[in-house]
């Protein structure tokens, strides 16, 4: 537990629970001392259902016995383990420490096997069933927040199981974005292109790409829009380039989604996307487990188990 910055958070901790713990032993004791012998068994101004009568009673002794354990179990935890202030305990316990001693065992268990897959190929890793079962709890656990559980994306987050890539699929690029992250922007783009009507055109100008059905004229206007603006980028062509992350814009794939209004969206407002890095997280014999598994989806591979 951190040390408080004053100490009168620390007894304000301990003075209130010590205190609490004494006054039910006196609540409990006086309680269970204050039925005098001629008056047990009276019957008090307590009435239900019209004839349900209370007596004045004493709790049953294995009842009053439940609430001293309770107590004794109390005293003792507050003994070993921090709950008193800056008060650590006799057992010195931490959720930190516990936590280390989790990993370090974890480490020593599965360590040797991490290390035996990191030595080989992700290549010939994704070829092997027991790794791509190994990388697999581990997308669950780790990445199908983002990427869903069948890795098949969501809105702004990419299918993986498509050969559709921002950056690249080869192994070592998979590998190389999930350890050190990615970052994407795409500028907004209203202003230089004059407003509405100048977005509408260059979204014409991008749906001619993938083949669609677009307004020649306002297609026509928008390619020269595009080509001072957009190509340095996407290409003339519009095929990406994936050393700077930039999508494929002659597919039917769609990062943020493919209607008129989403594309016209994206290019008048811009768009960032941010994957995290998971080097220091994940560790890199974990990671190329990961990135072989994330390669077995976009081959084919992970599908022969099933």
């Amino acid at each position: 537990m951190a040390d408080f910055t004053s100490s009168f958070w620390n007894w304000f901790i301990i003075i209130p629970t010590v205190g609490g713990i004494i006054a039910c032993f006196l609540l409990i004791r006086w309680l269970s001392t204050a039925i005098k012998p001629e008056d047990e068994g009276k019957e008090m101004d307590h009435v239900w259902d019209g004839d349900l009568v209370e007596l004045n009673n004493p709790l049953p002794r294995w009842w009053l016995n439940m609430f001293y354990i309770t107590l004794y179990f109390s005293i003792g935890y507050l003994a070993l383990y921090p709950g008193l202030g800056t008060f650590k305990g006799l057992l010195e316990w931490t959720s930190t420490g516990q936590y280390e001693r989790e990993i370090d065992i974890a480490d020593a268990k599965y360590g040797p096997l991490f290390k035996k897959f990191q030595e080989m190929p992700i290549v010939a890793v994704a070829a092997d069933p027991e790794a791509r079962r190994m990388g697999e709890r581990l997308f669950v656990n780790y990445c199908a927040t983002c990427h869903g559980s069948d890795a098949r994306g969501a809105r702004g987050f990419p299918n993986l199981r498509d050969n559709d890539w921002l950056y690249g699929g080869d192994p070592d690029v998979i590998q190389q974005t999930i350890l050190e992250g990615r970052n994407g922007v795409m500028p907004a783009w209203a202003d230089a292109l004059g407003g509405d009507a100048g977005v509408a055109d260059v979204t014409e100008f991008v749906f001619s790409l993938s083949g669609r059905d677009v307004d020649q004229a306002a297609a026509a206007r928008g390619g020269e829009k595009y080509q001072m603006l957009c190509v340095a980028c996407h290409g003339a062509d519009g095929t990406g380039n994936q050393a700077l992350g930039a999508p494929n814009l002659a597919d039917s794939i769609w990062l943020y989604g493919g209607s008129s209004k989403q594309v016209m969206e994206t290019i008048a407002k811009g768009r960032i996307g941010v994957m995290p890095p998971h080097r220091d997280f994940l560790g890199e014999d974990k990671v190329h487990l990961l990135a072989a598994y994330v390669y077995s989806l976009s081959t084919g591979q992970e599908a022969l188990e099933e």
